[in-house]
């Protein structure tokens, strides 16, 4: 059943989970639905209040809201963001004793460079400057959670061996977790992730960033023992 977001701020976590579980319905069904007999399209409400179910006209009514300051902010600030990431991923191969880790470095390599061209491909089909937030250090600096300041960076180039697993995996653990809550910012605060493509950008690098956290997580628990 397709759905569509309340364009109102705060509601967007809510939509995004429902919206999951519906396109993992559709998914099992779509073999034995007619092809030619089309879904009714539903208007999720707020929290306590009933779904509304558009007409045809209705739903070809919506327009995608447009991106907003907050948005260009929150992929200006990414972009950085995943480049500190990277930073720190290249300095696997040399350091780390644990061969798992650098299987966690390449799945994070992979994920973000992705991403960040996939961030720098919005700014520039908006007109928005790519080069607007560089990489810098420092929740202070750029106000981006998670980042390792230079003295943290250093004592990371430092490391070695267990010593090194251990420091990437927490540093990089604090720096996802700092980047989800970026996304989630964006989603339930202020006028931000309404557009249609910065929520679904927003939404994936959320959840992917869970997933390496939850695997991070157990490889540092392996180390711990």
């Amino acid at each position: 059943m397709p759905l569509t977001r309340d364009r109102r701020p705060g509601r967007t976590t809510a939509a995004l989970a429902v919206l999951a579980v519906a396109l993992g319905l559709t998914g099992c069904t779509a073999e034995a639905e007619p092809e030619d007999d089309a879904a009714p399209v539903v208007q999720l409400g707020a929290p306590g209040e009933s779904n509304t179910t558009l007409s045809p006209e209705e739903a070809e009514s919506i327009d995608d809201p447009a991106y907003t300051a907050a948005d260009v902010a929150f992929v200006q600030g990414m972009i950085p963001h995943h480049q500190q990431a990277l930073k720190m991923t290249a300095l696997v191969g040399d350091r780390a004793d644990d061969p798992d880790l650098r299987t966690i470095a390449e799945r994070i390599e992979v994920s973000q460079v992705a991403e960040i061209e996939q961030l720098e491909g919005w700014l520039t089909a908006r007109g928005e400057s790519v080069s607007g937030m560089h990489a810098g250090h420092g929740d202070g600096e750029h106000g981006m959670p998670g980042m390792l300041t230079p003295q943290e960076m250093t004592r990371l180039e430092r490391a070695s061996g267990r010593r090194f697993d251990q420091l990437f995996l927490l540093g990089m653990i604090r720096h996802h977790e700092g980047a989800v809550l970026m996304v989630e910012s964006l989603l339930t605060e202020g006028e931000g992730g309404q557009e249609s493509e910065v929520f679904q950008l927003a939404g994936h690098i959320g959840s992917d960033q869970q997933v390496e956290i939850a695997a991070m997580k157990r490889k540092l628990a392996e180390l711990a023992r």
